[in-house]
């Protein structure tokens, strides 16, 4: 389960790397045909910087899941992975409610499978 647990874990980190490059970076391009279906076309302009801070955060949260990685107290491992993946849940579950249920698809379900495998291990 400790393999599981490190590609799911892995698996979100990354996500939330692409998510930041694409909310900082590309939010008019990758952005507007991501979140066409939440969005009107005109909004994405309008709304760059507000979206390149919402990239920031997620960078955050890979930060904090990649940094679970190298602290090797098992027990201060697993807390912080548990800490970063519950963020990444809740908000994956408030994106699901309040923009678009795929979101929790996306992102919730990997962060709650992690959270479940990080506990069974």
């Amino acid at each position: 389960m400790e393999i599981a647990a490190k590609i799911l874990i892995a698996i979100v980190a990354v996500e939330h790397l692409y998510i930041l490059w694409m909310e900082m970076f590309a939010w008019e391009t990758k952005g507007k045909e991501v979140f066409k279906a939440a969005l009107p076309a005109e909004m994405f302009k309008p709304t760059k910087g507000l979206a390149a801070n919402q990239g920031l955060y997620n960078g955050f949260l890979a930060a904090g899941l990649l940094w679970s990685f190298f602290i090797e107290d098992l027990k201060w491992q697993n807390n912080v992975a548990l800490f970063f993946l519950s963020c990444v849940a809740i908000a994956g579950i408030y994106g699901a409610v309040s923009a678009t249920k795929k979101i929790f698809f996306v992102q919730a379900l990997p962060a709650i499978l992690g959270i479940v495998a990080v506990l069974l291990k």
